[in-house]
């Protein structure tokens, strides 16, 4: 049997040259999102990739301790080049599930929670193809219950992600602004919270996580 209260949570963090202009905002939300889940009860672990065209696929950190992530910072995080998610996603999928089959029935974690962070839509992958996605994340999603989750300040982006798999409810649009972003982080943090709580059965945003960024584009328009 899967380990009890124990997650892992797995970010595909986008670090593409059009991230620049969020590239601070990017980082701040990231470190609150890192300061909440460390303040929870239970255990949980944490894999930290970005992806850009020049390394579709940089771990920062796998499956490590939610308590020994560090912090973001401008060092770590320096956006570059283009787009290639769907390489970015097929890896990370198989890596995860990788690391899964590796770990012992008893070690491994009774929640996975698999959070895409992007601003635009696909446009360098090589290896992966959107029917391939697809397949692979419905086929974690029915048969082993992962949770998929994609955020994006790119309404197409979005839309897009509706035909690799990700359900509209638990897809949100963030407003290339400061607090924009801050709001997605913090609503991201907020649903994850949660689902390790128990308090839901899945990681999916409400009307008012939606509002908030509505409210935010108005503002900004």
């Amino acid at each position: 049997m899967p380990k009890k209260e124990y997650t892992h949570i797995t970010i595909i963090l986008d670090r593409t040259g059009s991230m620049e202009a969020i590239r601070d905002d990017t980082i701040g939300g990231f470190n609150a999102f890192l300061k909440s889940q460390k303040e929870l009860g239970g255990f949980a672990t944490l894999t930290l990739v970005q992806f850009d065209s020049q390394d579709p696929y940089e771990a920062l950190h796998q499956f490590r301790p939610v308590a020994q992530v560090p912090e973001l910072t401008r060092q770590t995080f320096v956006p570059r080049a283009s787009t290639p998610l769907l390489d970015a996603l097929g890896r990370g999928i198989n890596d995860l599930e990788k690391s899964l089959s590796d770990l012992a029935d008893e070690e491994r974690p009774d929640k996975i929670i698999f959070v895409v962070i992007t601003d635009g839509q696909e446009n360098a992958s090589r290896e992966f193809r959107r029917d391939q996605i697809l397949k692979m994340v419905q086929e974690k999603t029915e048969k082993a219950r992962w949770q998929f989750v994609f955020l994006s300040a790119d309404l197409d982006a979005v839309d897009e992600a509706m035909h690799i798999g990700f359900t509209a409810a638990q897809s949100l649009a963030f407003d290339r602004s400061q607090h924009g972003n801050a709001a997605a982080w913090h609503s991201i943090s907020n649903r994850i919270t949660a689902y390790r709580n128990n308090a839901s059965d899945q990681v999916a945003f409400d009307d008012e996580d939606r509002a908030q960024q509505e409210n935010e584009r108005k503002r900004n328009t």
